[in-house]
């Protein structure tokens, strides 16, 4: 028997109809452009099938003398390689030959939607077909698409067929069930595109399970399995057996209190969201404006390209329980971008194609809830689960403060009671909650100094003058840190203030007198200055310093530590911190300044080269002639 008169079951179709223009070009564009992933066909007709149950379901609600066995109900797969035949059958309402010739006949036009309008929709169940489009998704896969359909009630059964966009035709045919079915021939493999692998099973099992796990109806196949043979304990055979690919009931769709730890860890696991465990599973059922349900899950583990360009942020997005979208960018903020988890609701906005979404209301009041609900989960890990959450912030802090910096601080309100910063007093994160909570009566600002690590920072001379006072200060060691608290500006109106600000806003006679030192030092620092041309804003005594004979303090907008993130980008473009030398005129070094102004310009010239680069060692930046330093060191011992 040949292939088309496998198709046919040895029947003619004879009476060749034409689409309408208008749809036989919308047929041209879907085959071409609507979709952009071929393998949306099979969602596109599962969930035919799926509503052509769902509507025998709904006749027996309205008529008592039927009665509605789910076991009765399902969709069946089968692919025959030989033939090149993918067979998509249900046992749904089927369609009458005015049904065929209306819904398939004139493309755009949803009998589901007519349905869906005609018919009040209960317990739940809605008609997942609106445009009336889906259905010719099969032709990016099929050079001839036949669907024998007999409707309930009757004992006629009809046969559409099409090769595409030249047209159609319908005529009776035989059908034992009640139901449609919907044979593909699959296209031959071109030099760009394996059509085959819609034949292959396991690449028909995995497009059912990411786009059609939870259609509430079973999904089977005939699949192969191996199975000892009898007698025998070692050898196996294969055989063919019948199985459910889908799961069916979404666990977004049960109640919480049937669900317990252990089954939202498997959830999150089966679902490859992570190898890890979560460290918090996020369930959402709401109704009101829009109603959607939802499962998220906040990771303990950083995914190892999280600050790659490659890895894409996103929800899954369902739709009565169907994939629509893998990666649903829109409903996650970049600062929340590790959540993982699904989003399902019946309020959606889709497009033709039903890939992509309409930018709409729905989708942007569900994205604000789901911020909402993620940063109060946050707050409650944090305030109930403290080791928890400081594992959490470990891997992902680092993108809270991103987006506190980013758009101009449009998120800083939301997210900075999440921020953690290291604790010179508490020696362990801390919130700024806590280090408002401590801080003394007279103190003025949140004090922060900034270095590559801990223990560097604890070094820094910058920070002597306000450990003596009993002050706390906080460690910034991640790059966006200072710019984070610089864009935040204030925390519960009390400023932050970095230690090697040229004003630390302590005020004391001891600085007074400094001051007055600095007055009557002038000629020497501008003689210094002179020696370092244009490498420093100025040159003063230090208000700071208890021990160290030099730093470098800031003065404007950008410190010294954003100097060194900037300049360490891409398009870093030179841009330089006023810097500020501060000398400690308690320190012995002051004296031999002093002496060799008066005695050895030489020697002057000599030591502030050092004592600047000095400084630069102390922050961490490059010293610009590293020879001439080494020769200059050697000066000193000779």
């Amino acid at each position: 028997m040949d292939l088309r008169s496998f198709i046919m079951k040895g029947e003619v179709i004879v009476a060749t109809k034409q689409f309408q223009a208008e749809s036989k070009r919308l047929l041209e564009l879907m085959i071409n452009s609507i979709y952009t992933h071929r393998e949306i066909f099979l969602r596109e007709l599962i969930s035919n099938a799926s509503d052509a149950i769902d509507k025998l379901y709904y006749k027996t609600l309205s008529d008592e003398s039927l009665s509605f066995d789910r076991e009765k109900y399902y969709i069946k797969i089968a692919a025959d390689k030989d033939q090149r035949l993918l067979t998509i059958s249900d046992t749904g309402i089927g369609m009458t030959e005015a049904e065929l010739e209306d819904n398939l006949g004139v493309i755009a036009k949803s009998g589901s939607l007519a349905f869906k309008k005609e018919n009040e929709l209960k317990d739940g169940y809605d008609i997942i077909g609106q445009f009336g489009v889906g259905f010719y998704s099969a032709f990016m896969v099929a050079d001839t698409v036949t669907v024998i359909s007999r409707p309930f009630g009757s004992d006629q059964a009809y046969r559409w067929e099409s090769k595409g966009a030249e047209g159609y035709a319908i005529e009776p045919c035989q059908k034992d069930t009640v139901g449609t079915e919907i044979r593909l021939l699959i296209k031959q493999n071109t030099e760009d595109e394996n059509y085959d692998e819609y034949l292959e099973e396991y690449r028909l099992k995995s497009l059912i399970k990411k786009y059609s796990d939870f259609i509430r109806y079973p999904i089977k196949m005939d699949v192969s399995v191996s199975k000892l043979k009898e007698g025998s304990d070692k050898e196996y055979e294969e055989h063919r057996e019948e199985q459910t690919i889908n799961s069916m009931v979404p666990i977004w769709r049960k109640n919480k209190n049937e669900l317990t730890d252990e089954d939202y860890n498997n959830f999150y696991s089966e679902k490859h969201y992570g190898f890890d465990k979560p460290v918090k599973h996020i369930h959402i059922r709401a109704d009101g404006a829009v109603s959607y349900t939802a499962i998220l899950f906040i990771p303990e583990k950083i995914p190892f390209d999280y600050y790659t360009r490659e890895y894409e942020k996103g929800l899954e997005l369902y739709s009565n329980g169907v994939l629509i979208m893998n990666k649903c960018a829109d409903l996650l903020p970049d600062y929340f971008s590790f959540v993982k988890g699904l989003v399902d609701s019946e309020d959606l906005s889709l497009n033709i194609s039903r890939e992509l979404l309409q930018h709409d209301r729905q989708l942007q009041l569900i994205a604000k809830n789901i911020r909402t609900k993620v940063k109060n989960e946050l707050l409650d890990l944090l305030k109930n689960q403290r080791e928890q959450y400081e594992g959490f912030y470990q891997s992902f802090g680092k993108q809270l403060k991103f987006g506190v910096y980013n758009d101009f601080g449009a998120n800083k309100e939301l997210l900075q009671d999440l921020l953690m910063f290291y604790s010179s007093k508490e020696k362990k994160l801390v919130t700024l909650d806590e280090y408002i909570a401590r801080m003394a009566e007279d103190q003025k600002y949140i004090y922060y100094a900034t270095g590559d690590s801990v223990a560097r920072i604890e070094k820094l001379p910058q920070t002597e003058l306000v450990a003596e006072k009993g002050y706390e200060i906080l460690y910034l060691t991640e790059d966006v840190d200072e710019f984070a608290l610089k864009i935040m500006s204030a925390y519960k109106e009390k400023e932050f203030k970095s230690v090697s600000s040229s004003d630390l806003g302590i005020e004391d006679q001891a600085a007074a007198d400094k001051d007055a030192a600095d007055a009557a030092h002038t000629e020497l620092f501008a003689r210094m200055k002179t020696i370092l041309t244009d490498k420093v804003k100025d040159i003063r005594v230090s208000k700071r310093l208890k021990s160290h004979p030099v730093c470098l303090a800031s003065d404007g907008e950008i410190s010294i530590e954003m100097e060194k993130v900037l300049n360490a980008m891409p398009n870093g473009q030179g841009i330089k911190a006023d810097k500020v030398l501060e000398i400690n005129r308690d320190h012995e070094v002051f004296k031999a300044l002093q002496e060799a102004y008066e005695k050895d310009p030489a020697k002057l010239d000599l030591f502030t080269k050092l004592l600047y680069n000095q400084a630069l060692l102390i922050e961490g930046l490059p010293i610009q002639d590293p020879v001439e330093f080494t020769n200059d060191i050697c000066k000193l011992m000779v």
